[in-house]
């Protein structure tokens, strides 16, 4: 499940995207959603059992992974959490959205190994991005064999990280870490989700029961 899940969820959004469109609000919903219910699971799950491990050295990795994120996000032009702007008529293999979201990704892998709230909370935020990605690449043209490629090597990036945690002989301290990077990855991507899927920063009531769905979901599973 922790291999196969994130993977299933890049298609589900690849083939749910034809029921969406650029600008829908039920998109933005479900990104709001995701949104929450990946920072609830960071706050309520992935925080705590970092710092039961009585070590002073974790808030520097989460700082980092936030910063990380940042360089990521310079790179991704912000697609991690909703945002993709590529130019028009686009040919050739956007190599550093690749590149960016499978570092993302990857550190996606190590904290699921472990934790099936934070397994869940990684597959519901992948679905809106990957309906996000599809979306824009139609939209910009790009060849249907770039998107498919794309998509299944930006599937595989999950997974393996996964992989590595699970037979890469890596120490618990070093897994520790990672996971604390994890965790200020998802806290900057999370809280950005929350915050840039509503238009001038203002929260409507059906985006606010969205984001208590999440929260309440995350807290409950």
């Amino acid at each position: 499940m922790v291999f196969t899940l994130p993977f299933i969820a890049i298609f589900i959004g690849f083939f749910g995207a034809r029921f969406f469109t650029t600008n829908d609000k039920r998109l933005m919903y479900l990104l709001s959603f995701s949104g929450a219910f990946l920072l609830s699971v960071t706050l309520l799950e992935m925080l705590p059992e970092v710092y039961t491990e009585s070590r002073s050295d974790y808030g520097i990795w989460i700082m980092g992974g936030i910063l990380l994120q940042i360089i990521l996000d310079f790179f991704s032009k912000g697609a991690e959490h909703g945002h993709v702007h590529l130019p028009e008529n686009l040919i050739k293999f956007p190599w550093l959205l690749f590149l960016s979201l499978s570092v993302h990704s990857l550190l996606e892998g190590f904290p699921i190994v472990d934790n099936h709230d934070v397994l869940w909370g990684v597959v519901i935020h992948k679905i809106p991005i990957a309906i996000i990605l599809t979306l824009f690449f139609k939209r910009s043209g790009i060849q249907n064999t770039i998107t498919w490629v794309f998509l299944l090597l930006f599937a595989l990036m999950t997974p393996l990280g996964s992989l590595i945690a699970n037979y890469g002989a890596l120490d618990h301290g070093l897994l520790m870490k990672i996971n604390a990077l994890a965790i200020g990855v998802f806290l900057h991507v999370s809280t950005t989700i929350l915050f840039e899927s509503s238009k001038d920063h203002r929260f409507n009531l059906t985006k606010l029961l969205t984001i208590f769905a999440g929260v309440l979901l995350a807290y409950f599973l």
